[in-house]
């Protein structure tokens, strides 16, 4: 599979320098990492993987404490740096060790752009390399020490062929005049940054399956979901290996008031019951007493200036307005196959263009969610869509 591509073990400042000599080196750098966000409250990087065109390397943080000399060379413009569904990377690399991608080539979005309909790395690897990757440690703990010759070998399937790949898209991308769009797609991915906003107890109110809970129980889920929280912290596991998100609405819908009425949602052999029952009872307890406000309702975004006289859209109008940009989207993709909702626009992006229904390809440039090249490709056949709308239908 990796044929005589050696195999480097970072594991120490002096390897640590090997490697980042051999990435400035290198004409074009393929990058990856493995964390434990299934095992731990906090999750955090626990190894990071590196190929250059004639060797590849396995860094383990857990070894070595300061990786900052890696920095420099990550964020250089003009090395590539190649990437498959880069966004959870970015994110995770900007949070724990402050690193800044540039340069940036997603393989997954320029699969994408291609009109791909498998766009997974496993896919490719498949299609363009003949290769068949095993899946086995995609939810491995990867905090976990010593890591053995078969997770080393999953980890580094994960950079060894992106720098081929790169070169075959490109190739593909270049025919299809679609270069451009990879490249923007890219620069807005370098900019993403970490989810690191604090604990928020209202957002319990963001749950699946809380509709129909009365305010009185929205109270209580709240104080149920913050109980939660602080046993998740402590044990050091995530949120959802501690108490499902279910069984906290069943709880809240129920507000059980003694440890008989546990026993209506969680049984008498349920742990969660044995550990928790009582610290759940005084959460709803707290809920019940508490009289502070809450809300469901998402804020709404900060009204802006418009030029143009057309009203902008919500509730059936709204649905209205997607769905005809959606069967125009589909028409779109039906009768040119190398389009897809990835490289026109998504469903989430078409309900923005409904609700906004902007005038001009001006406003439409201005939505956030809205790239150029969608402005460019496909604005004025936006625009003709919204223009058959009738707000008062």
């Amino acid at each position: 599979m990796f044929g005589d591509t050696p195999l480097h073990m970072v594991e120490d400042e002096e390897a640590l320098a090997r490697l980042v000599k051999a990435l400035e080196a290198a004409p074009v750098i393929a990058v990856d990492t493995e964390s434990n966000s299934m095992y731990a409250y906090q999750e955090r990087v626990c190894l990071l993987q590196f190929s250059v065109l004639d060797s590849d390397w396995i860094v383990d943080p857990l070894a070595v404490d300061d990786l900052s000399s890696l920095a420099a060379v990550l964020a250089d413009p003009d090395k590539p740096t190649v990437l498959h569904g880069a966004d959870y990377d970015i994110r995770c690399l900007k949070r724990d060790y402050g690193f800044q991608i540039r340069g940036l080539f997603d393989t997954l979005i320029a699969a994408q752009m291609l009109g791909m309909q498998k766009i997974g790395l496993a896919d490719l690897l498949v299609r363009f390399f003949g290769v068949e990757v095993d899946k086995q440690f995609q939810r491995h703990d990867w905090g976990r020490r010593p890591l053995l010759t078969e997770h080393l070998d999953y980890a580094r399937g994960d950079t060894h062929f992106l720098i081929a790949l790169r070169e075959l898209l490109l190739r593909r991308l270049d025919r299809a005049g679609r270069i451009p769009h990879v490249v923007e797609e890219c620069r807005i991915m370098e900019d993403l940054e970490p989810n690191d906003r604090p604990f928020d107890p209202d957002d319990a109110f963001k749950l699946k399956g809380i509709r129909g809970l009365d305010d009185g129980a929205l109270r209580v889920l709240r104080k149920l979901y913050a109980f939660r929280e602080q046993q998740a912290e402590a044990m050091d596991r995530p949120t959802f290996k501690v108490i499902p998100n279910q069984t906290l609405i069943d709880l809240a819908r129920l507000k059980p008031k003694a440890d008989d009425d546990l026993g209506k949602v969680l049984s008498s052999r349920s742990s969660i019951r044995r550990r928790w029952g009582r610290g759940l009872l005084d959460a709803v307890t707290a809920g019940l007493a508490d009289t502070s406000p809450v809300s469901t309702e998402p804020p709404k975004p900060p009204r802006t200036r418009r030029k143009g006289p057309r009203p902008r859209l919500t509730g059936r109008q709204a649905d209205r307005a997607t769905e005809a940009l959606k069967q125009w989207r589909n028409r779109l993709c039906h009768e040119n196959p190398r389009y897809t909702s990835h490289n026109v626009l998504s469903n989430g992006t078409l309900r923005k263009l409904a609700t906004a229904r902007p005038f001009d390809l001006e406003e439409m440039a201005a939505i956030p969610e809205v790239r150029s090249w969608q402005v460019r490709d496909f604005g004025s056949a936006v625009l003709a869509v919204l223009d058959e709308v009738d707000p008062r239908s």
